[in-house]
């Protein structure tokens, strides 16, 4: 059986921790907003926010973007000639 102190000493510890959920975002989001934005994203922007080599994204962009997502996603060379990659909405 529990003393009085015993029972307090436990509620006193489930209730010193608050409960917080806080949202992550996962790398496939973050460059699917990258890629809806007006300008695109370039494959080292991408690469930069995911922390992956610019073959992996590549892949990720053919593999899951276009195929399994469906998205429109059209790449153009920019005023710099640096190829920009752009998910146009329907």
């Amino acid at each position: 059986m529990l003393t009085t102190q015993q029972t307090a000493r436990k509620v006193g510890s489930n209730s010193a921790k608050p409960s917080r959920k806080i949202a992550k975002t996962s790398k496939a989001d973050k460059i699917i907003n990258l890629l809806k934005r007006k300008r695109g994203a370039s494959i080292i922007e991408l690469a930069e926010a995911t922390g992956w080599h610019a073959h992996s994204v590549r892949g990720f962009l053919s593999g899951t973007v276009k195929k399994k997502l469906g998205h429109a996603l059209i790449s153009k060379p920019d005023n710099k000639g640096l190829r920009r990659y752009q998910i146009i909405e329907a």
